[in-house]
Order: C-alpha cells, then structure tokens, then sequence
C-alpha cells in the first residue's frame, strides 16, 4: 500500500485533519500524462453543504490505482510508489486535482 497525502480540502473523503483520505482506495488518471498537471484524482467527490467530517475511516496507507501509463510508479496499473501527494486544495472537480507525485519515465 501507498502512504498517501492529499491537499484537497474540497474532497468528501479528505478528512482535513491530517490531509489522509477515509475512501479505502482511488484511482489516479492520466493516461498519456508527461506531466503532473495531466493527471487527476478519479475518486474526488466534492464535500457539499457545511459538511466539514470525511465519510468513512482516514487511513494514512492506501490502494492506489493508476492508468498513468507514463509514470514511473504505475506498475501494472497499481501504483509502487512508498508515498504519494494529491494535490487541489480548492478542486470542484477531479479536472482539478492532479497526482503531484507524478514522474515521467518518458
């Protein structure tokens, strides 16, 4: 598993406490990303209303899944990554989130 920082406040699943994500597991797209800002964070769902707690439990170890064919982390669709940062902090969309871990292995 990944140990996994994510900045984005506006996310349903971000706990903004500890910047950890309580949805178990997300998927990172990209496919022909070169660069950080081409990739996004599928899984945002963006926080409605006064909600202010995460759904579910944070964790600070997640699945990552990965269609950044580019990355140097993507193995076989998963990423390999030790830790990895989501960043967006005031995303209204996953358009507006990227994998700020992202390396090019082009």
């Amino acid at each position: 598993m990944t140990q996994l920082k994510c900045s984005v406040r506006s996310c349903m699943y971000n706990d903004n406490e500890g910047n950890l994500c309580s949805k178990g597991d997300i998927m990172i797209g990209g496919n022909s990303a070169t660069a950080s800002n081409e990739t996004r964070c599928e899984s945002f769902k963006e926080r409605r209303g006064s909600a202010s707690n995460s759904v579910g439990s944070p964790s600070e170890k997640i699945e990552v899944g990965c269609k950044a064919e580019n990355c140097v982390f993507n193995e076989e669709c998963k990423c390999s990554a030790q830790s990895i940062g989501i960043a967006g902090s005031n995303a209204c969309s996953c358009a507006e989130t990227e994998c700020a871990s992202f390396e090019c292995q082009c």
